[in-house]
């Protein structure tokens, strides 16, 4: 499938929120995460921007903002949207690798 693409970074199944504009509409679409890394993240959203849009971004995880600059890989009915992250600023960056690397430290509860 198109949007079984090699990765550049690990996918994490952290859910944050997100808002996603249409760089040339200004259409928006709150949304939450399905999956996540400091390159991209898969989007769980009934709301589709094609394929190639460019979106700005704003992801919200323990009150913290990440914004950032994207592009849609995948619109799909069934999948959501795959996000890739085109710009995001250094310090944007770092907190995205804290909130992954405290996502993967939790310990898995046995029951």
């Amino acid at each position: 499938m198109e949007y079984e693409i090699a990765r550049r970074a690990p996918r994490y199944s952290l859910i944050v929120d997100i808002e996603m504009t249409d760089v040339k509409l200004e259409t928006l679409i709150r949304a939450r995460t399905k999956m996540l890394s400091k390159c991209g993240c898969g989007v769980d959203t009934v709301k589709l921007f094609p394929k190639g849009t460019s979106v700005r971004i704003k992801l919200t995880h323990h009150g913290e903002e990440v914004r950032g600059l994207g592009r849609v890989v995948y619109s799909s009915s069934d999948l959501g949207m795959g996000v890739a992250f085109t710009n995001v600023e250094r310090e944007d960056e770092r907190k995205l690798e804290w909130w992954i690397a405290e996502f993967v430290s939790i310990p898995i509860r046995e029951e």
